[in-house]
């Protein structure tokens, strides 16, 4: 039995979310966790419990859930001693939520925070106000994006690395606070 399937169709490049079944499949962290994984090659379900150190039965039930949404689709199925072996992979490369929701952020960050626990490197968490014009905030965000996505990766070896970027305004404040740092 090989670890990984042969030659897996690649997931498709951007999917946008905005379906209701996909902001329900994304307000669990285990979901998140799961996507994170799936995000660069396919996996079994004992693959991701391993990795994830979750319960197979519970992998298997939100991976069901990511499949129902539209997030997850099984890349290829094998037979093995006399079971099929199912290898699940993320539809897309890159998911943009175009309109985030409270709780699928909540659970993204959480999943985050589960992440950031199990690393055994040295992080890097900072949280930073700045006053922008609009223009200058664009500005960011667009060297961000790129950023982030000009990185090139290091070959199958490597250790994986994740990257978390939001640049967000800030909710009007009342009159008379102030909430720079």
């Amino acid at each position: 039995m090989h670890d990984q399937p042969h030659s897996p169709q690649p997931p498709e490049e951007l999917q946008e979310i905005g379906a209701p079944e996909q902001f329900a499949a994304l307000a669990h962290p285990l979901r998140q966790r799961l996507l994170f994984v799936l995000g660069h090659r396919p996996a079994t379900i004992s693959q991701l419990a391993a990795q994830l150190d979750a319960r197979k039965g519970n992998v298997a039930h939100h991976l069901k859930v990511l499949r129902e949404a539209g997030l997850v689709h099984i890349a290829e199925t094998r037979r093995v001693r006399g079971g099929t072996e199912h290898y699940y992979q993320r539809t897309a490369r890159r998911m943009v939520v175009a309109e985030p929701r409270a709780d699928g952020t909540a659970a993204m960050l959480a999943a985050v925070a589960q992440e950031l626990q199990r690393s055994p490197a040295e992080i890097i968490l900072t949280l930073r106000h700045l006053r922008l014009s609009p223009a200058k905030a664009q500005q960011l965000a667009e060297t961000l994006a790129r950023l982030v996505d000009e990185s090139e990766e290091d070959g199958e070896g490597q250790p994986m690395h994740s990257v978390l970027v939001t640049l967000y305004q800030q909710a009007a404040q009342p009159a008379g606070t102030d909430t720079s740092p």
